[in-house]
């Protein structure tokens, strides 16, 4: 079942910067919207940015030009970041001529440079992703949860799972006999695990983006609403500014605005952007389909004939 919209009509959606927005989807380079952002201003900057590196949608470029460019808006971050504010960057790897860099390590680098704290690199794995032969297939991605300073928002509770023994007891001390968990759940970790043993195994589950899923549009990295709900719960308060300076077909602003966030975006491709206008307006009107956050998912039970070892496998094993 899909989320309630917060609200009775669809909400006005900007296209530039305004003090009074809720909403804004810049149709643009991003370097030219960040400088109308003022100073200070945003909560919380979230993304999955286009890694330029030979995808069938983008200029194929080398590593290093990539990051150069990268650079440039990255400075901007910490002018327009509120001081309790975060920042998550949400990147896989690059494979060049059958060797794999993996870009958080090249991001980490960048933004320490520029003043970031490093709280959290969280691995995202799912269980869907293209097959390989020659090195095992890759199934995780990172975000990397970076503050502007040791004062940063962090709210656990609207995160938390729910623990697998919540009936244990202090054993020992002051508590002896009392419950040793919170009432409220447990914390995730820094493992959010997608497509396997969701809540009982006390990992967040979020499948990928695919063919199959709910939310799936024409944008070939497109990631999971609920990826970003989580981020924005944790990290930001309702009335707050988020960021998505690469808003793809906007997933990080509908994710904001269904917890009570105002957000802005900026996205150069108009085909994504038209996109990201109709989900948005689709979410308001209650028509959007989206997949709940923390929904269990399907667990074969071994009778579904694609289970099945095919006959033409059984002198194979």
């Amino acid at each position: 079942m899909n989320q309630l919209p917060l609200f009775s009509q669809s909400k006005s959606v900007r296209d530039f910067y305004q003090p009074d927005a809720e909403i804004i989807l810049y149709q643009g380079d991003s370097n030219n919207f960040i400088k109308t952002i003022p100073d200070n201003s945003v909560s919380l900057i979230i993304t999955s940015p286009p890694y330029n590196l030979g995808k069938d949608y983008e200029k194929k470029i080398s590593l290093d030009t990539y990051l150069e460019t990268q650079t440039k808006i990255l400075r901007e971050f910490s002018r327009i970041l509120q001081d309790n504010g975060s920042i998550c960057w949400q990147v896989g790897n690059f494979v060049q001529e059958g060797e794999v860099y993996p870009l958080d390590i090249f991001y980490y680098q960048l933004f320490k440079q520029m003043g970031f704290f490093l709280r959290n690199r969280i691995v995202w794995h799912f269980g869907h992703g293209l097959h390989t032969s020659k090195r095992f297939s890759g199934r995780y991605e990172t975000i990397l949860w970076l503050t502007k300073t040791d004062k940063y928002t962090f709210n656990l509770d609207p995160v938390r799972i729910p623990a697998k023994y919540p009936g244990k007891r202090h054993f020992k001390g002051k508590n002896i006999g009392k419950p040793s968990g919170n009432p409220l759940g447990k914390n995730p970790s820094d493992v959010w695990e997608f497509l396997t043993q969701e809540w009982d195994e006390l990992l967040w589950d979020i499948p990928n983006v695919k063919s199959n899923h709910p939310e799936k549009t024409i944008h070939p990295c497109q990631y999971p609403i609920e990826l970003v709900e989580r981020c924005v719960l944790a990290l930001t308060n309702e009335g707050d500014w988020v960021f998505d300076p690469f808003a793809g077909v906007g997933t990080s602003l509908i994710a904001s605005i269904m917890h009570n966030r105002r957000v802005m975006g900026s996205e150069k491709e108009a085909e994504y952007v038209k996109i990201a206008q109709e989900r948005i307006a689709a979410y308001c009107q209650g028509n959007l389909k989206i997949r709940p956050l923390g929904k269990p998912i399907h667990q074969p039970n071994g009778k579904e004939k694609v289970a099945q070892i095919p006959e033409e496998w059984h002198n194979n094993i």
